[in-house]
């Protein structure tokens, strides 16, 4: 299997939830630097906000336009 990791060369947002009762981990990278990673579900949530609402997509289109 790929290491879905997110880096500087392949940023991006990834999270894994192994078992029902296990916490949630996640990490982001985004091609403007920024980083952060996450363990338990309540601070994954959060991490996935505000990687949808400052990087990613939404990032990237203040960046064009």
């Amino acid at each position: 299997m790929t290491d879905l990791t997110p880096t500087p060369d392949r940023p991006g947002l990834h999270v894994s939830k192994p078992a029902p009762d296990e916490p949630a981990t996640g990490s982001a990278v985004c091609h403007c630097g920024a980083s952060a990673t996450a363990t338990g579900d309540e601070q994954v949530r959060l991490l996935v906000a505000g990687w949808e609402a400052n990087h990613g997509p939404v990032h990237g289109s203040a960046a064009k336009g």
